[in-house]
C-alpha cells in the first residue's frame, strides 16, 4: 500500500491520544487480592473513585500501528488540557492535530493535506461508535460506557472481577475486566456481530504519585475481517504545567474526505 495511504490512517491513530496524567517517577503496578464477597456495587464505586483528576497534561508518547499488511511506528508530542481540547504534533511539526468534543482535525505537511469532520474516521477505524467522552475514558483506563447506567454480573476471572450486562443487548456484546489492586480496567471488549465489529483494549498501569494511570495499551480492533493493532506507551508526562495549543491549517492545503 502506498506510503500516503499509511499516513493517513496514522492520522486517525493521533488522534486517539486523548488522556494521561504523570509525572517523572514511576513504577509498575502490581499485587492486589481479589475479594469474592464484595457486590457489583461496590466494584463499580471503587472504579470510579479511582479516576485520576487533572487539568493538564503534556509528554510524549511511542505509537505502533499495524493492521497486517501495513505497519508504521512513531513519536508525538501531546499537550491536553482535560476534556476540552488536545493537541498532538508529530517531530518538526510535520504533522498536528487539534481535537475538541465538538471537532476532530488534522494537517499533513508532506501531501499538503487536511482533515475537519467528527468521530466517523475514528469509529470506523476502531469498529465501535465513538465520541470525545469515549476515547478519553479508553486512553485513561476507566470504562468505556458508565457502568453506573446498567446491571451487571460479576464473577472472579484470572485474579480479577468481570463484569457481564445482565441483559444481553441485541447489537452489542460487552465485557469489562477490572484488576483488583486499584479497580481500573485491565481489560475491555465491545463488540458489534451483526457488523463483525470489535474493540478489544488491555492495559497496564504505573503508579503516578499514589494514582494509577495506564503506561501501555494495547488496543485490537476488527471490522468486517480486518484487524489493526495499535500499541500505545507513555512516557516523560507531566501534571497541570501552563500550556498554549496552537494550531492552523497552513494556507493552500486541500481538504480531504477520510472513508
Amino acid at each position: 500500500m502506498q506510503q500516503k495511504n499509511i499516513g493517513v490512517k496514522m492520522m486517525g491513530v493521533f488522534l486517539l491520544l486523548l488522556t494521561l496524567g504523570a509525572c517523572r517517577s514511576t513504577k509498575t503496578v502490581t499485587g492486589g487480592e481479589v475479594d469474592p464477597s464484595l457486590s457489583v456495587r461496590n466494584i463499580i464505586n471503587n472504579h470510579y473513585f479511582n479516576q485520576p483528576n487533572f487539568k493538564t497534561l503534556s509528554g510524549r508518547i511511542k505509537i505502533d500501528y499495524s493492521n497486517g499488511d501495513e505497519s508504521q511506528g512513531v513519536n508525538v508530542t501531546l499537550r491536553m488540557e482535560k476534556d476540552k481540547v488536545i493537541w498532538i504534533s508529530a517531530p518538526l511539526g510535520v504533522v498536528k492535530a487539534h481535537i475538541t468534543p465538538e471537532k476532530v482535525s488534522f494537517y499533513n505537511k508532506l501531501q499538503n493535506e487536511y482533515f475537519d469532520g467528527d468521530f466517523s474516521y475514528l469509529s470506523q477505524l476502531l469498529g465501535t461508535d465513538l465520541d470525545f467522552e469515549k476515547v478519553q475514558n479508553l486512553l485513561l483506563g476507566n470504562a468505556v460506557l458508565d457502568l453506573r447506567k446498567d446491571k451487571y454480573d460479576s464473577e472472579i476471572y484470572t485474579g480479577g472481577y468481570q463484569l457481564k450486562p445482565k441483559k444481553v443487548g441485541q447489537l452489542f456484546k460487552i465485557l469489562f475486566q477490572l484488576e483488583p489492586k486499584n479497580f481500573k480496567i485491565s481489560t475491555q471488549q465491545i463488540a458489534q456481530p451483526d457488523k463483525s465489529r470489535q474493540l478489544q483494549a488491555n492495559y497496564t498501569y504505573q503508579d503516578i504519585s499514589g494514582n494509577a494511570l495506564p503506561e501501555d495499551i494495547k488496543i485490537l480492533a476488527e471490522d468486517e475481517g480486518e484487524v489493526t493493532t495499535i500499541d500505545l506507551s507513555f512516557r516523560n508526562l507531566e501534571l497541570n504545567k501552563p500550556m498554549n495549543f496552537p494550531y492552523k491549517v497552513p494556507n493552500g492545503f486541500d481538504k480531504i474526505t477520510l472513508k
